[in-house]
């Protein structure tokens, strides 16, 4: 005899073999018929050279790898110049001004309430 686990009354209940070996109410998986096979068509005519490959945008890889190894003695977040600067600078005074309010409010919520 086979058994399942009852949801409703919470104990093992007498079934078949079918319902004992798929719970649930869920079926064998059966494999279908794969679908035939659809080959790619290419979106674009390939010309007749094709090592030449165009681009929506220049490559900026090789100017930005000169300027970041260059040895200078700059950090990396500061080699860019005017706009690292002030992004750096701004991004310290707001984690310096976010520090001593989160004191400031700490001090005043220890303080007792005057009435």
């Amino acid at each position: 005899m086979y058994y399942k686990f009852s949801g409703i009354t919470q104990k093992l209940a007498g079934s078949s073999s079918s319902t004992a070996y798929v719970p649930q109410g869920l079926k064998p998986v059966v494999p279908a018929e794969s679908p035939p096979m659809t080959f790619a068509v290419p979106t674009k005519v390939v010309s007749d050279t094709p090592s030449k490959v165009e681009y929506a945008v220049a490559n900026k890889v090789p100017h930005f790898q000169k300027i970041f190894q260059k040895n200078d003695g700059v950090p990396v977040y500061l080699k860019r110049g005017l706009p690292d600067r002030l992004l750096y600078r701004t991004t310290m005074a707001l984690t310096i001004g976010g520090g001593l309010y989160c004191l400031v409010a700490l001090y005043m919520a220890a303080q007792p309430r005057k009435r």
